[in-house]
């Protein structure tokens, strides 16, 4: 097991790896940006190193600089955490030949897998259905070739999106050549790729993703499925597990297949396989996720099983100690995520509490929302023995937490949970287009 784990991140993430780390007796490095600097993040933390600006690209996604953090307070791993350097092969690889392991796939894998055109090969081989797509993109002029022939409307994609950046509903060929630059270059300035992708699109649907463990034995166990179809601009809101469209025969098949396909794919770490599920019933594949989710938390809390801790097991060589036959799949958890609207100073902080409440966040009271980043400052994740109960619990926590000098999105999320859509459970990807 590593003795000490630099977490190349910020925000919630970073103090959640930071826990899982101290619970495991492992020591701790974060790096921060000049912004930063009085983050909770650095303050939970062993160690810490200032990386550089407030912007990321002059700090969280300064390979360099990260790798020299590591090899100067003798970190034997790194976490990247979500977003940033997460999915960056480029880096994986500068890690394992600076002799820092990489919490996560291999530079390799984490390649094949980005190759939009060989994964949906791989998936397909496996009995999957896939949608429609192209490879990478070399240019608008491609992508014009490309939608013209799969026909519109079409989804314009990031090779290395995530937190619906890099993503366009596109649905002429005028709007395509337009957004096209847009999409790279936000790719860009997120994530430092901007390479894109073409999908046809399929409405409408359900967003269904689901979360697998895979260790170097060969082992595979999936966490169930969750359901992230209200979304806003292509950007998660809430999530839940199971998905109230999933029916126990379709959960098995998937689970079945996903993990046929991950062993196929020779994958190894934590990863998502992301599906649209149509009003037939029928799972498109769309790509795989070889990172850990920021949703994550709603299926640990289903789940019981520590999704950050098998992560950092796994990448040292330790095989998966349960089966897919002990996973806990019994009731509900439904998570909101908690976006700051504008940067701000927290004035007053309460976090709801009870059985089965958890709040996931890098907040305390006089700490400062930078306006450099993502805009998540926390996660809500409740647990109830019934779908129903677990969404009138959400509703008592969100109405118990307080995030005063900070404007939320707090308002917007209680307002969600309580529409007669959400709460029956039929809704799709056009929920949030249509209120």
């Amino acid at each position: 097991m590593f003795s000490k784990i630099l977490i190349a991140n910020r925000g919630e993430i970073a103090v959640r790896i930071i826990r899982a780390c101290k619970e495991m007796g492992i020591a701790t490095v974060a790096v921060y940006s000049q912004a930063d600097e009085d983050a909770l993040h650095v303050a939970l933390a062993d160690e810490r190193i200032c990386i550089g600006g407030p912007s990321p690209s002059e700090s969280y996604l300064c390979e360099e600089r990260i790798i020299s953090a590591a090899l100067a307070t003798g970190a034997k791993a790194i976490h990247p955490g979500y977003g940033f350097l997460s999915e960056n092969a480029h880096f994986a690889r500068l890690c394992r030949r600076s002799g820092v392991a990489f919490i996560g796939p291999d530079a390799d894998t984490m390649e094949r897998i980005s190759d939009k055109a060989a994964i949906k090969e791989i998936m397909r081989d496996a009995g999957l259905r896939v949608i429609p797509g192209t490879g990478v993109l070399t240019g608008v002029a491609e992508a014009l070739r490309e939608a013209e022939q799969m026909g519109y409307p079409v989804m314009l994609k990031a090779r290395s999106g995530g937190g619906g950046r890099g993503i366009r509903f596109v649905e002429s060929a005028a709007q395509l050549e337009r957004e096209y630059p847009l999409a790279a270059a936000e790719s860009e300035a997120a994530f430092g790729d901007g390479a894109l992708y073409l999908e046809k699109c399929i409405r409408p649907a359900r967003h269904v993703e689901l979360q697998v463990l895979a260790d170097e034995q060969g082992n595979v166990v999936c966490l169930g499925e969750r359901d992230c179809s209200i979304q806003r601009r292509h950007q998660k809101l809430i999530e839940e597990t199971p998905s109230p469209a999933v029916s126990p025969e379709q959960r098995e098949q998937l689970m079945r297949e996903g993990a046929a396909a991950v062993r196929q794919a020779g994958y190894v770490g934590a990863g998502t396989l992301e599906f649209l599920l149509d009003t037939e019933g029928n799972f498109w594949f769309m790509e795989m996720n070889v990172r850990l989710q920021v949703e994550h938390s709603v299926t640990e809390m289903l789940t019981r099983v520590d999704i950050v801790k098998w992560q950092i097991r796994i990448a040292a060589g330790v095989p998966l100690k349960f089966t897919q036959q002990s996973v806990l799949t019994d009731g509900a958890a439904v998570e909101c995520r908690i976006n700051a609207l504008s940067p701000g100073r927290v004035e007053m902080l309460h976090v709801p509490g009870g059985p089965f409440v958890r709040f996931d966040t890098c907040l305390v009271q006089r700490t400062s929302v930078p306006p450099y980043y993502d805009p998540l400052v926390g996660k809500l994740i409740v647990y109830a023995g019934t779908r129903e109960e677990a969404v009138r619990k959400m509703k008592a926590a969100l109405c118990e937490l307080v995030i005063e000098g900070v404007e939320t999105n707090m308002d917007e999320q209680l307002d969600i949970v309580s529409d007669e859509k959400f709460v029956s459970g039929e809704y799709d990807l056009r929920f949030m287009e249509d209120r």
